[in-house]
């Protein structure tokens, strides 16, 4: 990573969305996987949310987030494969201001030195809506971990160069000033 030494680092709330029909809080290990490594890297874990893979419920959580002052990135782990009830893009796509197409594509790019090109099943993307960036992530473990290590620990790290998303994000509120 390439870091300006003299830039600050400025901690990001970041709400973490499970997608799942079968998991719980104690069984969701990708959910846990990115709300403890945002919380290693110095920023707060704004909530977590576990929800069944229902498009309306999914759009709904994202769209209270995107309209939260407090919430400044949400990572959503599951529902972007093909199965039937997968339908965590469908949710999110429609809600963005910007694509960040570079994100899936380099995603897949990291994806395939793990699991070959199983990759190209997934339907992974980003984007900003309202000041927050959504990132939807595929629900295996692995796979978090990969989007974590090979992009959003340098893209959400105010000084990795030669740039990152924490320009693009609106600024959280100060402390003690939500009522």
């Amino acid at each position: 990573m390439s870091v300006k030494k003299d830039a600050e680092f400025v901690p990001l709330n970041i709400a973490v969305l499970t997608v799942s029909d079968t998991r719980t809080f104690e069984t969701d290990t990708s959910g846990e996987l990115l709300a403890s490594r945002l919380v290693e890297y110095g920023h707060r874990l704004a909530a977590r949310v576990l929800l069944k893979d229902d498009l309306y419920r999914i759009r709904a959580q994202v769209a209270t987030w995107i309209a939260e002052d407090d919430v400044q990135v949400v990572l959503i782990t599951g529902g972007t494969g093909f199965t039937g009830r997968d339908s965590t893009p469908e949710a999110v796509s429609c809600l963005l201001d910007k694509r960040v197409e570079g994100f899936g594509e380099l995603f897949r790019a990291l994806s395939i030195l793990d699991i070959g090109t199983s990759t190209v099943q997934t339907r992974t993307l980003a984007g900003l809506a309202n000041g927050t960036l959504v990132c939807c992530l595929p629900g295996s473990t692995g796979a978090c971990r990969t989007a974590w290590e090979g992009i959003l620990a340098e893209q959400l790290d105010s000084r990795h160069r030669p740039c990152n998303f924490v320009a693009h994000l609106k600024a959280a509120p100060a402390c003690g000033t939500r009522g």
